[in-house]
């Protein structure tokens, strides 16, 4: 049966064109015979930008949503996303739906098995990348609380402590006194909860 393609093509600036883009992808999808049923186009984005600035970007996952096509096209992984996690991510999304990649110029075809075992390497090295965030970020919270530095939401002053306490003696409600005070009601419960000082 005939595979349904989808090119996306993007430039990020208005000076640059997806001319050659397209006459390569059509090239190579009329080699693999491959039946081109829709062209998304994002000209002039950036590709750090979110799903939410690339209008066609944001059509074309709907489209693999509601399996539109059976495989997108595109002239190079960077066309897709910035950053590895996020090609992951896009990738995850679209292999859910059972919809393929083709990456021009990397040579990555996820219709092949030696391109289902690259997309596999691509989530472990993700998933790599996202536990070093979490092993960073782990460590520079134990450097600031071995520096003394107070984490966390910023305390009320002991004036506002006093107002709290003083309003919710007097048969306030918390949300009555979280409006009076200009706080939030998280904060008036949290203080409520603490044991008063003398």
């Amino acid at each position: 049966m005939t595979k349904r393609a989808a090119l996306y093509l993007r430039v990020s600036t208005g000076e640059q064109t997806t001319e050659n883009q397209r006459l390569e992808l059509l090239a190579a999808a009329k080699r693999t015979g491959w039946q081109i049923v829709e062209i998304y186009e994002d000209a002039g984005v950036s590709g750090a930008k979110g799903r939410d600035k690339r209008p066609e970007f944001d059509r074309l996952l709907k489209g693999a949503v509601r399996r539109e096509f059976d495989v997108i096209m595109t002239w190079s992984v960077d066309r897709l996303g910035r950053s590895l996690q996020h090609l992951v991510e896009f990738l995850g999304e679209i292999h859910a739906k059972g919809v393929d990649l083709y990456c021009h110029q990397q040579g990555v075809d996820t219709t092949t098995p030696a391109g289902k075992a690259m997309f596999q390497m691509c989530g472990v090295f993700a998933e790599f990348e996202r536990a070093m965030i979490q092993e960073r970020v782990k460590a520079g919270l134990a450097r600031a609380r071995a520096q003394g530095k107070i984490l966390g939401r910023p305390k009320v002053t002991r004036k506002v402590e006093q107002s709290i306490y003083r309003l919710r003696v007097a048969g306030t409600g918390k949300r009555k006194i979280a409006k009076q005070l200009g706080i939030g009601v998280s904060t008036v419960m949290r203080v409520l909860k603490e044991p008063q000082a003398a």
